[in-house]
């Protein structure tokens, strides 16, 4: 059950490529506020915001481009296959994206809300949620659709999905499980029993 004097909060996660922003968005569009922590980390790194600063402080002026913002790919190349880069980035932004979410969930209201958390699994924490929705795919379905949409080849794409947490992984932390193979209108109808069980669960009827 949700703490006392707040929505019920569903952590929306999944592997690369699995179909989160597609669930997100129909999760939207039957009412339900819907706050994207991937949105809130591009925000705090905005010219001018202080996570910005301290990641320059950090890692250099070489994670800028030439208009002064953060070098999104360059960064990424920087952490890949550095784990302690990688740490110190996130001891960086995660405070930062976490007092943010914080914000907006409080702002949003509504009977639940969906944070969209990409590396949950991955953060191992879920004390902030009341449960965790996983968007499910198979590693080849995943696979197929980042060569198509980043316009990587076979081994990149294999390289991103294991630099993540595993299927197992995820399912294991996974309260609900949407399995997305591609099939718009049963994605639809799942999205709309999760908000139905959402609505029951946040008015008390069912746990």
């Amino acid at each position: 059950m949700p703490a006392m004097n707040r929505p019920l909060r569903v952590g929306l996660t999944g592997g690369i490529a699995s179909g989160k922003t597609t669930v997100a968005q129909l999760f939207a569009r039957l009412g339900a506020p819907v706050i994207d922590t991937d949105i809130i980390a591009r925000e705090i790194v905005e010219p001018g915001r202080p996570a910005l600063a301290q990641v320059v402080a950090a890692f250099g002026q070489g994670v800028l481009d030439a208009e002064g913002r953060l070098d999104r790919r360059r960064m990424r190349d920087r952490i890949f296959n550095d784990p302690g880069a990688r740490r110190q980035l996130e001891t960086i932004l995660h405070p930062a994206i976490r007092a943010e979410m914080e914000r907006q969930s409080h702002a949003a209201g509504g009977a639940y809300q969906v944070l969209v958390i990409p590396l949950l699994t991955e953060g191992g924490r879920r004390d902030h949620l009341d449960r965790v929705l996983l968007v499910d795919a198979p590693e080849e379905t995943q696979i197929q659709r980042l060569m198509l949409r980043d316009g990587v080849n076979r081994e990149q794409a294999q390289a991103s999905l294991n630099a993540q947490a595993t299927r197992a992984q995820r399912l294991a932390m996974a309260d609900d499980v949407i399995r997305n193979i591609g099939r718009e209108a049963e994605l639809a109808e799942r999205v709309e029993a999760l908000h139905r069980q959402y609505l029951a669960i946040a008015s008390g009827e069912t746990r």
